[in-house]
């Protein structure tokens, strides 16, 4: 069960791995009251048919999931946008990619916690099937961050030791934390 948005962003995100992406953009945005996601992909992409059965709480791609004949991620995603007031939009072009962009009306008692965004990312960005993948964090008014997964591995030179995860997971809670630094100013 999704309870935070950083819950739904890892879950977006990694299916954009599972679908064979090479390069994945994440924009987060804040502002006036509003939270806006957008993952784009390169990716196998889908046909319309496919596209509605991805929201059918009763359909996984076959050989997706081991053990399991569901998926429900956008299902749920699509409902919880639905109960707080935002807007859902899924579009796809098969050998092009997929889009997925949301909304959330943060003032909206239903409207999900933000979560350990500091965390999801880093699990993003460190993930085994990760290729090309940037996190653009913005917030209307304010300074955000860009992360480039290729550009950190150049700094940090993998992602697979205790130390190196260390260093990422410190340097993207700096980042988040700075945002949150002029958020409350």
């Amino acid at each position: 069960m999704h309870i935070s948005l950083s819950h739904y962003l890892v879950d977006i995100v990694q299916n954009s791995f599972e679908a064979d992406a090479s390069n994945v953009v994440l924009t987060l945005s804040e502002g006036e009251g509003m939270v806006v996601c957008t993952v784009v992909d390169d990716g196998k992409g889908m046909d319309e048919a496919t596209m509605k059965q991805a929201l059918d709480p009763f359909y996984s791609e076959e050989g997706k999931h081991q053990n399991r004949r569901f998926g429900l991620g956008l299902p749920f995603l699509r409902q919880a946008v639905d109960g707080c007031g935002g807007e859902f939009a899924l579009t796809s072009t098969v050998g092009a990619g997929t889009t997925v962009r949301f909304s959330f009306d943060l003032d909206h008692i239903d409207s999900p916690p933000c979560g350990d965004l500091a965390l999801a990312f880093t699990t993003l960005l460190a993930h085994p099937e990760a290729r090309g993948l940037v996190i653009k964090r913005e917030v209307v008014g304010r300074p955000g961050y860009t992360l480039d997964r290729l550009q950190l591995l150049d700094v940090l030179g993998e992602f697979e030791s205790s130390g190196s995860l260390g260093l990422l997971r410190q340097y993207v809670a700096s980042q988040e934390a700075g945002v949150h630094a002029h958020m409350s100013e």
